[in-house]
């Protein structure tokens, strides 16, 4: 038995305009600047700079149908008038305070240098290896991690280096090489743990009982001392506190992780370039976006030339209809991506104006205590756009103000209920956890229930497990952890 059913379905697509726009909001300023210039590139119809012409129209006129086809056009179709009208659209930037006088050109640099494992190659050529030595000292190197580890068992490298190097060499002639990359700058690296690291830097230190205590407590002691298990230490080793003090502080100076400390390792050193600026003037807030968020494009004085001249001509080949079809495909990109721009500004500034405005009492005081409760949906509501639009500028964008730079996410957080109902930002919390915890007494640090406690006592009734969670968040260890002597 056949049915027929009739389905209304109600959809919304994104036009290939709009996600490209979506894109260009998400973009901070160095990559929107890299977007331009790529587009720049690709678009001869599109000029950066101010153009020749003043007093022309800002703006395509919208007489023609953005949405036909260039391909299936016939030229004749082409209204070349609603193209010539417009001139070049010269500076289309609305001169206000809206933006900043930081126009000036800034690159990113680069490290230069050769990587870490190169470092330690050219290291390995200052010291005298037989060929099997060499060839495994070498295998060793390339078996270190950014860090400085080799985090491999040595019966992994020694079935590695029989397979795919051809060397057979015992796990005790590996170590003897493994010393010998261990005793390369810079100190630690080569390390098979966070233990035998520490203790390779200690070992190349000048021997003092504070130093040799340290060693000690390492390789006899290491579980019960990343525990601060303090008494047990004590009493395994004979000493007094003043003396565990002392090899503790030898311990603290080290560097975990050697391979992070070389500054030649390649990588791109990007700095973060603001894209807002919020300052306090006459006591009141100031809101800019960055001039470089805010190009002067038109279009090029060439392509109106070439429309004038194929109006003009009374004889219009098929080269030239095609070109014509070439140039209004052109034209239309550029318009597009300058009133792309256009909206990316206004929704930049708007969106972190009611930021701004919403958290009025911290950006003029600083005071963390003082960020109010804030979600995406707060800010869209109040700007009337979709949430995801608020998302991609808060999630991308950095604005700098007289507290710092910062990523503009950072100020929305979750909303509680204080003891007198009061709705308090989860940031306010936890900026009064870390000062709780920042003077408690070192020798016996508060629990999560205690910390749990004092919060109940000052007004924000906290589970402990909630507690626990802010604790975590702030990269704050348990109070067994933070315990000192």
């Amino acid at each position: 038995m056949l049915k027929q059913h009739l389905q209304f379905k109600l959809s919304q697509k994104l036009s290939p305009q709009q996600i490209q726009l979506m894109k260009l909001i998400q973009l901070p300023t160095q990559a929107f600047e890299q977007r331009l210039k790529q587009e720049l590139e690709e678009n001869p119809a599109l000029e950066s700079g101010k153009a020749e012409s003043e007093g022309a129209d800002d703006g395509f006129d919208d007489a023609y149908d953005d949405s036909a086809d260039s391909e299936t056009i016939a030229a004749e179709e082409i209204n070349i008038d609603d193209y010539l009208s417009d001139d070049e659209i010269p500076d289309y930037r609305t001169q206000t305070s809206n933006y900043s006088a930081d126009d000036d050109e800034k690159s990113i640099p680069y490290a230069s240098g050769t990587s870490f494992n190169q470092y330690l190659i050219s290291q390995l050529n200052t010291i005298y290896l037989d060929d099997q030595e060499w060839a495994i000292a070498e295998f060793l190197v390339g078996s270190v991690d950014e860090s400085g580890y080799i985090r491999r068992p040595l019966s992994d490298i020694m079935d590695d280096l029989a397979f795919t190097q051809n060397i057979y060499a015992e796990e005790t002639d590996i170590e003897a090489v493994l010393k010998t990359v261990q005793a390369l700058d810079p100190p630690g690296v080569g390390a098979r743990s966070l233990g035998e690291c520490l203790i390779i830097q200690l070992k190349r230190k000048e021997k003092t009982p504070s130093i040799e205590l340290a060693i000690a407590i390492l390789e006899k002691s290491f579980e019960q001392f990343t525990k601060k298990h303090y008494t047990k230490l004590l009493q395994k080793h004979h000493i007094s506190e003043q003396e565990l003090k002392e090899a503790i502080s030898e311990i603290e100076k080290l560097n975990p992780k050697p391979g992070g400390s070389y500054a030649g390792n390649t990588r791109i050193i990007e700095h973060i370039v603001p894209d807002f600026s919020i300052k306090i003037v006459e006591g009141e807030l100031e809101l800019t976006l960055n001039g470089r968020n805010a190009p002067e494009l038109h279009v090029s004085r060439d392509y109106n030339n070439m429309l004038e001249g194929y109006k003009n001509s009374k004889e219009k080949s098929k080269a030239q209809k095609d070109t014509v079809l070439f140039i209004k495909q052109k034209l239309d990109a550029a318009k597009w991506f300058i009133d792309a721009i256009k909206q990316r500004q206004q929704t930049l500034f708007i969106t972190m104006n009611a930021i701004m405005n919403y958290q009025h009492d911290y950006f003029l005081s600083g005071d963390e205590r003082k960020l109010r409760p804030m979600i995406l949906k707060d800010i869209a509501d109040q700007i009337n756009m979709d949430v995801s639009t608020v998302s991609r500028v808060a999630n991308s964008k950095y604005v700098d103000t007289p507290y710092g730079t910062k990523l503009i996410k950072e100020y929305f957080s979750e909303a509680m209920k204080n003891e007198q109902g009061e709705d308090v930002s989860t940031k306010e919390i936890k900026k009064i956890l870390e000062t709780v915890i920042g003077e408690e007494e070192k020798k016996k640090p508060l629990t999560d229930d205690r910390l749990a406690k004092i919060l109940k006592e000052r007004g924000y009734p906290i589970a402990r497990r909630t507690v626990a969670k802010y604790r975590e968040q702030l990269g704050i260890p348990v109070a067994r952890l933070r315990k000192q002597i």
